[in-house]
């Protein structure tokens, strides 16, 4: 089935017009009991990434916050509860705009309220637009990206720190642009850049805490974020241009999340991971 395109004013899209669907594990992901008591706060866990993630951490034993944009989301955000519940385990719904500094506080805030403890912080959501030249970006949305994308973590990361214990993790999503930007998602690539030097800079300073820091650098995944933010022709061979000659699944990216969220990663810290279907990432 090919690739859908979405209303490329409403991003980040949503799952339920995504076509063809893409893969969270739903029906795929065992846990093994490696997240145990603990609880996870995900950014934009309504959908794909974020949503395999939140599928993946309850089956291993995590409690879980989903933060997620707006009631557009609303029936997306839902079906990743239905999965996490499911699993056994509770999930809270927090809706609103990271890109506000107030938000971000409040979402960690409530995570303590409803839960009494952070022990894994994923910085996953996202915003970004495709423009084919400088001067139609305007100044107002590059502001907004940035907020959005990198600012966000750090008020997450600030309020989120005073209530992690040694043996925490915080994971923030960077990607295969902050190495090899494509010109169109200038703005989008130059937060992803900066999300990675965040992470090696954080992991040295929060060491001592016991707290550790990594990154995760996707390649093409099949998301609603591709065919409501690209152009058709872009959607349309969207990660063929890989290795492997596919985009890749959020599925397939749960198990490096849990890696390094979990005892077994437990010596891995300052570092970024990629799952780009065989694209080299410096």
């Amino acid at each position: 089935m090919s690739p859908s395109h979405q209303d490329p004013i409403q991003p980040p899209g949503t799952e339920s017009e995504l076509t063809p669907k893409a893969d969270h594990g739903e029906t795929s992901y065992r846990g093994a009991e490696k997240l145990v008591g603990r609880v996870a706060v995900i950014t934009g866990g309504d959908s794909g990434i974020g949503r395999a993630v939140a599928i993946a951490y309850a089956r291993e034993g995590a409690d879980v916050l989903v933060s997620y944009l707006s009631r557009q989301e609303d029936e997306d955000a839902r079906e990743t509860a239905r999965h996490v519940e499911a699993a056994g385990r509770r999930c809270i719904l927090v809706p609103g705009d990271i890109a506000n500094p107030e938000h971000c506080r409040a979402i960690v805030a409530r995570a303590v309220q409803e839960f009494g403890r952070i022990d894994i912080l994923v910085n996953n959501a996202a915003f970004q637009r495709t423009y084919d030249s400088i001067e139609n970006i305007p100044d107002e949305e590059w502001e907004y990206t940035f907020r959005t994308n990198i600012s966000a973590m750090f008020y997450l990361a600030k309020a989120a720190v005073p209530h992690m214990k040694p043996g925490s993790s915080i994971i923030n999503t960077t990607s295969i642009q902050s190495d090899k930007p494509t010109p169109m998602l200038l703005a989008y690539a130059s937060t992803k850049g900066a999300i990675s030097n965040f992470t090696a800079g954080l992991a040295q300073m929060l060491g001592s805490k016991g707290i550790r820091v990594n990154g995760v650098a996707p390649g093409p995944i099949w998301t609603p974020l591709i065919p409501s933010t690209m152009p058709p022709e872009k959607v349309a061979s969207f990660g063929k241009d890989t290795p492997l000659g596919r985009p890749g699944q959020p599925r397939e990216l749960a198990g490096i999340y849990v890696l390094l969220a979990c005892d077994e990663g437990s010596y891995m810290s300052g570092g970024i991971y990629t799952v780009t279907g065989g694209l080299p990432f410096l």
